[in-house]
């Protein structure tokens, strides 16, 4: 005993702790009907946006398959002639992208351009030469890819004399540049194949909306190099529906926890007196 317990004659006293009211170890009680409807309102509307995104990626899947398997067949088909004027307003990436055309006509030199570009080859640039077609309007095409040592070198400009059949890959232009660099005209800076700013730096007239890569048969020296366009499309509709179903089953899942929890507190209510 303490000198203060003595003093009164008596044990020390001692001090008990009652829980606390709404502490954690102490059971819950049932939630509000109207928490519980919002919870089940969440989980409703939850469930159904992420089921509806995985729906839409399967869709996306399809298109995308359907796309790769028309691409191929334009790809490998006999070439037909380069799109007139008359065509232009109906030429769309899905429609006509990677067809295999065919121009004829006379290279226009002084409104060659070259476009950065990274290949198997390793760093240079993309040879863009307009072409006069006999057809009177005026096409861009890829020669082809040359090293950047080779920019200015003779290859790099070597160019049939006189009227020239060629074929190649019809493709859409690129606008407003490449990822972080924008094109820039007035420095001779050109990171995509933008055929509108190309046309207007090049003060080109009658000119198709769309540019030609030229296959490998246009190839006259070592470089510029034709053929080397990749036909690639990114497919990974499979994995992102994967992804959103998932979400929708663990927020159901989450949905159901709650609900079993609900349902084990109302049949058991916890006792409070």
């Amino acid at each position: 005993m303490t000198a203060l317990a003595r003093a009164k004659g008596g044990p020390i006293a001692r001090r008990t702790f009652e829980p606390a009211e709404g502490r954690a170890d102490q059971p819950r009680a049932a939630r509000s009907a109207m928490s519980l409807s919002l919870i089940a309102l969440f989980v409703a509307l939850g469930v159904a946006a992420l089921t509806a995104l995985g729906v839409w990626q399967l869709e996306r899947r399809v298109q995308k398959l359907d796309l790769i398997d028309r691409v191929a067949q334009r790809s490998a088909a006999a070439p037909i002639a380069t799109p007139g004027p008359a065509a232009w307003p109906r030429i769309t990436e899905v429609s006509d992208g990677y067809r295999r055309v065919r121009a004829t006509g006379r290279f226009l030199g002084d409104g060659e351009v070259l476009v950065k570009a990274v290949t198997a080859l390793g760093g240079g640039f993309w040879v863009l030469t307009p072409l006069r077609t006999s057809d009177g309007f005026t096409v861009l095409v890829n020669r082809g890819f040359v090293l950047s040592e080779w920019r200015d070198g003779p290859a790099a400009k070597a160019r049939a004399a006189g009227e020239i059949t060629m074929t190649g890959l019809l493709r859409t232009s690129e606008p407003k540049g490449a990822f972080l660099h924008a094109n820039d005209a007035a420095a001779e800076r050109w990171y995509s194949r933008d055929v509108k700013a190309i046309g207007a730096a090049r003060g080109l007239r009658d000119l198709a909306p769309y540019f030609i890569d030229a296959d490998a048969s246009a190839n006259l020296n070592e470089f510029p190099r034709g053929g080397l366009t990749v036909i690639a499309f990114h497919n990974n509709h499979l994995l992102y529906a994967m992804t959103w179903f998932a979400l929708a089953l663990m927020l159901l899942a989450g949905g159901l926890a709650v609900a079993r929890d609900e349902w084990r507190i109302r049949k058991n209510p916890p006792f409070d007196g």
